[in-house]
């Protein structure tokens, strides 16, 4: 019986002869279900068919390098006001060697992770597993309807399980490049300053403190003087912040985008603030979700202006690419404040042909 084992009901001592892989696939399930189940296998050779396995699989977890990913957990979801509003998860990762870290992700990129590592080790029999082929664990689906943040709230158990079982996977899966930098804490990542974190924080009381407030004669309204006092005769009640960035509770960083509304009656300029990186590439999608938003629009194109200065209409995400491109290849020929975008966006509308140069 080298392929065989025996199930066998503890009361009525039933036996039966059952396959390994058909035991694989279902005598976990009565196990876990029902109290009285033992399952045995016979002869031994079954047992030391498995043994080996299981102190190579051993071995190879032991020789991982000390900065693989070995769990993580959602600690929480944070609201960014990027070019378009969403929420991202706050995920606390733990090394092999002992480090933990806080990376920042939303859920499209946990959707870019699942189908690079699909087209990379999905077996295309999942019946039948073949070398360097794994099953991935599903991941929740898209939602396109709904509330933002109850959607992001939703999404927390199941990403929370998905993740578990990703890092769960044999120890290859573990050095696989892809899967390496979707954990990995970008610099990005590291100077972000989390909040409270709602499940890490461990379970107290509420205890109201009340604390007795000094009355402060400057927080009543106050006259104007217009006219100049020596600066012995000036307090200072409360300094400026240098930037809106410096704020209480610590605030966010803003970036600046100008973008522009080219129409037969004029040019409209506006300014749009975001909570992104200067060095970010957003999506063709997201930035012309923004502009529609914006200029109250919808039958618009988004363009950008070449070296010559000429207009280039926006199709995809590789045009967003050589927009950037381009505007790294001009930085330090246009004084911008520090704070704003290196590239400006051209709205004109969809239909209007006129303001291109078809000239070679």
């Amino acid at each position: 019986f080298p392929n065989k084992c025996i199930l066998r009901r503890v009361g009525d001592l039933i036996t039966t002869s059952i396959s390994l892989g058909e035991l694989t696939k279902t005598a976990h399930l009565l196990v876990a279900n029902s109290s009285d189940f033992l399952v045995r296998l016979e002869p031994t050779l079954c047992v030391k068919m498995s043994l080996p396995q299981q102190i190579r699989d051993e071995s190879d977890f032991d020789q991982l390098p000390h900065n693989i990913p070995v769990s993580a957990t959602i600690a929480d979801i944070e609201e960014k006001k990027g070019f378009i509003d969403y929420y991202r998860f706050v995920v606390e990762v733990k090394t092999k060697g002992g480090g933990k870290y806080l990376i920042y992700r939303r859920y499209r990129e946990f959707f870019n992770l699942h189908q690079i590592l699909e087209s990379k080790y999905s077996p295309e029999d999942p019946d039948r597993s073949s070398p360097n082929t794994c099953i991935l664990p599903p991941l929740p689906g898209k939602i396109y309807i709904g509330n933002k943040r109850e959607i992001a709230e939703s999404r927390i158990p199941e990403l929370n399980t998905y993740i578990k079982r990703l890092l769960g996977l044999p120890t290859w899966i573990l050095l696989d490049e892809t899967l390496r930098m979707f954990f990995y804490q970008t610099e990005q990542d590291s100077q972000h300053e989390p909040r409270a974190l709602r499940r890490l924080r461990p379970q107290t009381r509420k205890v109201k403190t009340v604390i007795p407030q000094k009355k402060d004669i400057f927080s009543s309204p106050r006259a104007e003087a217009m006219f100049d006092f020596r600066e012995s005769f000036v307090k200072i009640i409360k300094p400026l912040p240098d930037s809106d960035s410096e704020g209480e509770n610590g605030g966010h960083t803003y970036s600046c985008l100008r973008c522009f509304l080219l129409t037969p009656s004029g040019i409209e300029t506006r300014d749009v603030c975001v909570q992104e990186d200067l060095n970010i590439q957003p999506t063709y999608k997201d930035l012309l979700s923004r502009m529609r938003n914006v200029f109250k629009v919808d039958d618009i194109a988004v363009n950008y202006r070449d070296p010559e200065g000429d207009l280039i209409r926006i199709l995809d995400d590789e045009d967003v690419q050589l927009m950037l491109k381009e505007a790294r290849g001009q930085q330090g020929k246009v004084n911008r404040p520090v704070n704003q975008f290196p590239w400006e966006l051209q709205v004109t509308m969809s239909s209007d042909f006129s303001v291109y140069n078809t000239e070679p």
